[in-house]
């Protein structure tokens, strides 16, 4: 073998060997998100976070059974949800595979104390919720880039779904003020913490079969969804 074909092939297995290199580095890079971007409740849940405009916001639906002092929120299981005035949470169907898919269901008296979502994030206000949806295009457009894609979760036909945001909103139901469990894959209801005056605050909801973000008022007995945002630093 002369010397060129010897140089030949030492420089072909030098290019293998980098690229393999290359490929391992990526598909490392694809499968593990990079350092910061997920954040821990008290309970140990872990959520991923995406940045939509100049937002960002937990990837999941929040799961926690304390707030971030350590202090236990009630988990009331029972018909006395439905005159409740004070914190509580609860599991779709009081299920704990429930809370595992799809997090939590908190009254609005949950939210209201503040303590709710790891330090550094906070439940979104109604006005941070519609700058959400008008970077999105706006609410009569933003629930379809807001959802998972496909019917895993939500019921067919899943209107619309492209997740174009990273959102991953799911269809958790929610629990009414007559302490039935409704809608899980059909819709999504979150929490503000905006009140609305009186025994009402405002909360947004997503359905299976439209591509619309409906910002609406909901009593705050009721049990709803809770993704927490980030809070500014100044």
């Amino acid at each position: 073998m002369n010397i060129r074909d010897r140089i030949s092939i030492y420089l072909f297995t030098i290019v293998g060997v980098l690229s393999a290199l290359t490929y391992s580095c990526k598909k490392s890079d694809d499968t593990n998100p990079p350092a910061g971007n997920t954040v821990t409740d008290i309970d140990g849940n872990v959520y991923h976070t995406v940045t939509i405009g100049t937002q960002t916001w937990m990837v999941e639906n929040l799961k926690t059974t304390k707030y971030y002092d350590g202090t236990s929120i009630p988990n009331v299981t029972d018909a006395t949800w439905t005159g409740l005035t004070t914190p509580a949470y609860c599991c779709y169907n009081n299920a704990n595979s429930n809370k595992a898919t799809y997090g939590a269901l908190y009254n609005w008296y949950a939210i209201n104390t503040g303590k709710l979502c790891p330090l550094g994030w906070h439940v979104p206000t109604n006005t941070e919720w519609i700058t959400l949806a008008t970077y999105l295009g706006g609410e009569s457009v933003a629930g379809g880039k807001l959802k998972e894609k496909g019917t895993t979760h939500w019921k067919n036909p899943n209107t619309g779904a492209d997740n174009t945001s990273g959102f991953t909103a799911l269809p958790a139901g929610y629990i009414g003020a007559n302490g039935l469990f409704l809608y899980l894959g059909d819709y999504g209801y979150w929490w503000s913490s905006s009140e609305s005056g009186g025994t009402f605050a405002w909360g947004n909801g997503i359905k299976f079969d439209g591509i619309a973000v409906d910002r609406n008022t909901g009593n705050k007995l009721v049990g709803f969804s809770v993704r927490c945002i980030k809070s500014s630093v100044d």
